[in-house]
């Protein structure tokens, strides 16, 4: 029978601990001859990454497959000739090799003179059983002394210089005759998605020459085809495959306005495969899709599974990387194109929860893309005289996206009455250049007013109460969450995760942020001097104490890309305020939480600030204590 109860105060069986178990999961995947393999996160490990094999792990506990290359790191292993597996260990950030039937890793480059000195990443397996990557060494004590090679490791542990064209490189791949090599490069003050270069060298050479891409064209992936590469790039703000020959002619091999590819937050990201000579798998605004060059087509592969990761292998006409719906997280599964037998290699059993699972209902306001995810308990109701609260979700970034998969976070906070909206602002991707370009300059203008009104509109449609609408947001998130609180008068309260606050910090001058984002904000903001009271304007630093309502701060003690500092700041500000507020900081925790007590420890503190703002008490959750 169902019960009426007060929005907020349903109970579920969906914990905090949950959400916990299951967050991290898929990392990477890869077909080597018949065998799978795949990465994935541990949190009840303390965040450990695993590798797996056939569904077997081969690399036991402490070993932690993962690197910090541009803090977010990248592809972080490859299978070589018979057998050996290289990897990168998060320990030391050295790469070791292992044979599987005997896993004793043995180091291949040297212990660096200093904690985390030299990374590598994007593996992938060169000539003569060589491990070519990214190096990245640090050369100095500020967050951006740091310089990158392309390198090759030979079985011996010998490091070999291929190259360095650009402050950033993709992992260099060799062409299928060992005559060549090619990669991406950018260079400050562009990110990938603003504009990279695909370029190829000779091997042996130090010369290097330029076949795509430009400082306003995006190059996100490419892949040889005999003597020519493929490649996912957007002169026509949209990515596209083409096929770019040696002298630098190109081909759009099916021209559309849409996205094939999307923002290389990480390196080794395969948004594309090929099946057979001019056809092709693509991930298409997170859809699997086939791409045929002879009818210049795109056409969806219809699955149960509508959000597919950029990680494509494909062997025989059998796909293999992760997916994900509405309500399943991201699992490892095997598709046979050929008869569309859909197999997972992990996950695919049915939750005991999945009843308790919110879908998501994609809507636009206006022009702003957004899911809404109402309230879904199926033993509880409203009241008739009650609108539920609901909370925007603001993805990172900015320049990401959300999208219609299962987010135990959300459903935690939906099984209790809490409405969640996850809005895809202007700046998110899969939308085009345009759409992402909305944001140049605007940043803390068009992603507040854009959730904003997404806001207001579910109030004014009396999907939402307006005296009850909350916003949360990590890292971008917690910038657009932080300057919304401050800049209006929309929110009751607000989580703000391991944010930016105060943007003349988060800059190679301020000092306060990793080299891969250290100039970010000139395209979001505005380059220094010029911009410098737009900086100070919008900077939710400078005027902490206008937040609209309660807010709780979170935030990881280990973090390089939004250091503790700027939250440190905020939330002194905020003490004797007289404004309700807590800051939750957490040991060994990097940019986002991966350990499985802390993602419980925050989302139980989040709910608990929700019912202290919202006004009703939420069963079975510690009581979150805020000072003023």
């Amino acid at each position: 029978m169902v019960k009426i109860a007060s929005y907020g105060t349903w109970t579920s069986p969906i914990t905090a601990g949950d959400t916990g178990a299951t967050g991290g999961g898929f990392q990477w995947a890869d077909l080597h001859g018949e065998q799978v393999w795949w990465a994935e996160s541990r949190p009840a490990e303390g965040g450990r990454v695993a590798l797996v094999r056939d569904g077997v792990e081969v690399l036991p506990a402490p070993w932690n497959a993962r690197n910090r290359v541009h803090e977010y790191g990248g592809r972080p292993f490859v299978v070589l000739a018979h057998d050996r597996v290289a990897f990168t260990h998060w320990e030391d950030q050295r790469v070791y090799v292992f044979d599987p039937a005997s896993p004793e890793p043995v180091p291949l480059t040297e212990a660096p003179r200093r904690h985390h000195g030299v990374r590598y990443s994007d593996l992938s397996a060169g000539p003569d059983g060589e491990v070519w990557c990214v190096r990245e060494s640090v050369t100095g004590d500020a967050r951006t002394d740091v310089h990158r090679d392309l390198v090759a490791i030979t079985r011996s542990g010998e490091v070999r210089v291929l190259g360095a064209s650009h402050h950033f490189m993709t992992g260099p791949k060799l062409s299928p005759d060992g005559t060549r090599f090619a990669w991406i490069g950018w260079n400050h003050p562009q990110m990938p998605w603003d504009g990279t270069e695909l370029c190829v060298a000779d091997v042996g050479s130090s010369e290097h020459r330029v076949v795509t891409g430009s400082e306003t064209e995006a190059v996100c992936q490419f892949e040889w085809e005999g003597e020519d590469l493929l490649a996912l790039t957007d002169p026509d703000g949209w990515w596209n495959l083409f096929r770019v020959r040696p002298d630098g002619s190109r081909e759009n091999l099916a021209p559309c306005e849409q996205e094939l590819g999307g923002p290389m937050w990480r390196l080794g990201n395969r948004w594309f495969a090929t099946l057979s000579p001019g056809r092709y798998l693509v991930v298409r605004s997170g859809h699997l899709a086939v791409l045929d060059e002879r009818s210049a087509t795109v056409t969806d592969v219809q699955t149960d599974l509508p959000t597919w990761a950029a990680d494509l292998s494909v062997r025989d006409g059998v796909v293999v990387c992760g997916a994900a719906g509405p309500t399943s997280d991201y699992a490892v599964v095997r598709l046979d194109l050929s008869n569309g037998e859909l197999t997972y290699l992990t996950g695919g059993q049915r939750s005991p929860v999945s009843a308790y699972l919110p879908v998501p209902m994609e809507r636009v306001f206006g022009d702003i893309p957004a899911y809404v995810y109402a309230p879904s308990n199926p033993d509880f109701a409203g009241p008739q005289d009650e609108l539920p609260p609901y909370v925007v979700h603001v993805h990172g970034g900015p320049t990401g996206r959300a999208l219609p998969k299962l987010d135990t976070d959300i459903a935690y906070f939906t099984s209790r009455g809490i409405g969640v909206v996850a809005v895809n602002y202007g700046g998110s991707t899969g939308y085009g250049r345009a759409f992402r370009e909305r944001l140049r300059g605007q940043w803390g203008v068009v992603d507040v007013q854009d959730c904003a009104f997404v806001a207001r509109r579910l109030a004014e449609e009396g999907v939402a109460d307006p005296a009850r609408l909350g916003i949360r947001g990590g890292s971008a998130g917690g910038w657009t969450a932080a300057a919304s609180l401050t800049s209006t008068r929309v929110y009751r309260c607000g989580m703000v995760a391991f944010p930016i606050l105060d943007l003349a910090g988060w800059t190679s001058q301020g000092g306060e942020t990793h080299d891969f984002e250290s100039r970010y904000v000139e395209g979001l903001a505005g380059a220094l001097p010029e911009a410098a009271q737009r900086y100070a304007e919008r900077s939710p630093s400078n005027k902490a104490r206008s937040v609209s309502g309660p807010v709780l701060l979170l935030q990881g003690l280990e973090d390089e890309i939004c250091p503790p500092e700027q939250a440190n700041r905020f939330a002194a500000d905020l003490a004797g305020s007289g404004i309700p507020h807590a800051y939750l900081t957490f040991e060994g925790e990097q940019h986002g939480f991966r350990k499985a007590e802390n993602i419980r420890a925050a989302l139980e503190a989040e709910l608990s600030l929700y019912g202290q703002a919202f006004g009703f008490v939420p069963p079975g959750v510690p009581v979150l204590e805020l000072g003023r």
